[in-house]
């Protein structure tokens, strides 16, 4: 069994990610951490997220800067879901020792340090983390991951996104003249636990924002190879990510050759499932699932695609689990898929 901890536990991807490791066969959930002046220090997880009473009974224990180069040599992993600025500036000590890190946050997503400053605020410091960082696009990256140490798991849009493009990417079908146009909407938990009045049910209705300036749009274009179009909305549900992304392809391209292309890269893997009709958020919530479905019109040669997943899962705790898995030699959805 190889020893876990998560940091910055109290949250709902930390609530999640807690459940995940608690069931898993190979992964001990040894405890849990908050930061030292958190409000939910000393509380029971269990207490904060009831679906997790009579599964879980362990303290969020209060977590001081100075004890972490001692987590990171007793560990042999740590789960961060902390805020980006956390994530960076832990990071150094966190990674000193044999434990692989794991950070669910933004702040090890993009290589490019400018574009890092101009959409998180901040600038990188941590340039040895940086360079080691592999982006944990579980589906796509497994070589990468079965060495590395300090892993960025993805955001739960550019999951949603990539899972549906890269396909096309790789197989050089995109047409270069045209960007990727990416609508997606998401349900409020992912803005956090923490109250706001932007994300209160009560003030929620359907809106766009973050538009033409959202931190994951350089995230996607980064990891696709491409500039794209994204949007993200935010709708009056809890969970989950519907996204329908708009593309234009190269010319004498048909449904056929696309829906071969789709066949070669998800067909034997059980959690990309590939759909016969258009996703939606009920059928993935609650699961490490992303579902696919397209539809192309060969007079124009635009293709819509929809990819449907549950943002705390798939776009957070589980394709963390599928890079753990992937780190330490398993099946990637050992202990997601039954």
């Amino acid at each position: 069994m190889f020893k876990c901890c998560i940091i910055g536990a109290s949250g709902y991807t930390g609530a999640e990610l807690a459940l995940l490791l608690h069931k898993h066969s190979q992964f001990e959930l040894s405890a849990l951490y908050v930061s030292h002046n958190s409000q939910d220090a000393h509380k029971n997880l269990a207490d904060l997220h009831g679906f997790l009473w009579g599964r879980i009974d362990l303290p969020l224990m209060p977590l001081d800067e100075s004890a972490m180069p001692a987590l990171a040599h007793a560990l042999d992993v740590i789960f961060l879901a902390t805020p980006h600025e956390a994530s960076h500036d832990w990071m150094d000590k966190l990674s000193s020792g044999k434990a692989v890190v794991l950070d669910l946050s933004g702040a090890f997503r993009l290589q490019d340090k400018a574009v890092f400053a101009e959409y998180y605020g901040f600038a990188h410091q941590q340039s040895a983390a940086l360079e080691q960082a592999v982006y944990g696009l579980a589906d796509w990256h497994q070589q990468a991951l079965a060495n590395a140490n300090i892993i960025a798991v993805p955001g739960c849009y550019p999951t949603a996104a990539l899972t549906a493009l890269k396909p096309l990417q790789q197989a050089a079908l995109l047409d270069p003249s045209m960007r990727p146009i990416i609508n997606a909407v998401s349900g409020v938990s992912g803005a956090g636990r923490k109250a706001a009045l932007g994300s209160s049910f009560c003030e929620v209705s359907l809106q766009a924002y973050g538009v033409l300036g959202h931190r994951h749009q350089p995230e996607i274009s980064a990891y696709l190879g491409t500039e794209v179009i994204f949007t993200p909305h935010l709708g009056n549900f809890k969970r989950g990510i519907l996204a329908t992304i708009t593309v234009k392809l190269v010319a004498n391209v048909g449904a056929e050759q696309v829906s071969q292309t789709y066949q070669d890269c998800y067909l034997n893997n059980p959690i990309v499932r590939l759909r016969n009709t258009w996703p939606k958020i009920d059928e993935v919530a609650n699961s490490p699932y992303c579902d696919l479905h397209w539809k192309f019109d060969p007079v124009s040669g635009y293709l819509v695609i929809s990819s449907a997943i549950d943002n705390l899962l798939k776009g957070a705790a589980s394709q963390a689990v599928q890079c753990a898995n992937l780190r330490f030699g398993f099946a990637s959805e050992l202990g997601l898929v039954e």
